[in-house]
């Protein structure tokens, strides 16, 4: 028995020499180590030998085992040192072969107006100003001159979260809460860019827009001052041959207030279908700050005033581009953005 342990010993060994691959290494460790191996058949005929003999025997299967196992250890781990070292080589990459350029990206017209709106008016002295786009009713409406019952409220097309927030309409609420937030009396001279929602979507109407919004407070400010302000503003942005005029209109925070046209910019003010050959096209509105507006935020009136805008810019990057539809802005495609002039590298 012990000639044919040895045997099996030498036969595995020369098995293992001979294994290339962990699929045949699990192959000889079922032949050898398995229920049906000669080595499991050994023990179970153990109880067919005399009883000093067992113990002898059953140490010497056991011995054999312990070695086997041993040599199928040492085995795989090198056979997986092998073939790791294969699979190195074979997914090495080839560090001769040229860089590939990534894409580059271009901005969103939407971004690039309102960059060149912005840079404009900081020229102009005037700061920079954000605020949350989830407000409370006080700043979005009340300290606006606009109380829960105006009727103004109704053309908002507000998206209410609560019955005390709601996703903001406009920017005028960083306006308050910049002069609430000032000393008493301080000047402001302030833009409030940003993103503003409305229930409305159509060619001309996005729930999502941005705006513009824009605000002077200081001594003896009136409407010829807003007229000024505007008009540097608006032969900047669409060129100096811009005609402009200011019509009477009504904002709640606003008075005297007036909507903002410009000679249409695709006929030079000749009439067209664009500008229902009126030869003019709105662009934005705005007026003198209403006194309450003023007082509600701690100035006093009848030392300070002020003057205030507000664009949708969309509307000026439609007439900027030649864009017919606002909805483009907002569908994602390459194809739109990459007509615009300036690059940004993503």
């Amino acid at each position: 028995m012990r000639e044919q342990l040895e045997a099996l010993q030498k036969e595995a060994q020369a098995d293992l020499s001979a294994c290339g691959s962990l699929t045949a290494l699990n192959e000889l460790k079922v032949k050898y180590l398995g229920k049906k191996g000669p080595l499991t058949a050994a023990l179970r005929g153990l109880s067919g030998l005399p009883a000093e003999e067992r113990p002898r025997f059953g140490q010497a299967v056991n011995s054999v085992r312990a070695r086997i196992e041993s040599l199928l250890a040492q085995k795989e781990e090198e056979i997986s040192r092998k073939e790791l070292k294969e699979r190195l080589l074979r997914e090495k990459a080839d560090i001769t072969l040229p860089g590939r350029r990534p894409p580059r990206g271009r901005l969103h017209p939407v971004t690039l107006v309102m960059d060149r709106i912005k840079s404009i008016f900081v020229r102009m002295g005037f700061a920079v100003r954000e605020g949350p786009e989830i407000e409370n009713d006080y700043y979005n409406f009340e300290l606006l001159n606009l109380p829960k019952d105006h009727p103004a409220r109704d053309a908002q097309d507000t998206f209410y979260i609560t019955g005390e927030y709601l996703l903001r309409t406009h920017t005028s609420p960083v306006q308050a809460r910049v002069m609430r937030g000032n000393e008493p009396g301080a000047p402001i001279r302030m833009i409030a860019p940003g993103k503003v929602y409305r229930c409305d979507y159509d060619a001309t109407h996005s729930p999502m827009f941005h705006q513009v919004e824009g605000l002077l407070v200081d001594r003896d400010v009136g409407l010829s001052d807003l007229k000024g302000t505007l008009e540097l503003f608006i032969r900047e942005m669409f060129g100096p041959e811009t005609k402009v005029r200011l019509r009477p209109s009504y904002f709640p925070f606003t008075e005297p207030s007036a909507e903002v046209d410009i000679s249409c910019v695709i006929c030079g003010g000749q009439g067209c279908r664009v500008c229902k050959n009126s030869g003019w096209l709105e662009i934005l509105g705005s007026g003198v700050v209403h006194p309450r507006v003023l007082e509600m935020s701690g100035y006093d009136s009848k030392k300070m005033s002020g003057f205030a805008f507000g664009m949708g810019v969309e509307r000026i990057a439609m007439l900027v581009y030649g864009i017919d539809d606002l909805r483009l802005f907002f569908e994602n495609d390459l194809r739109f953005i990459r007509q615009f002039e300036r690059e940004a590298v993503l």
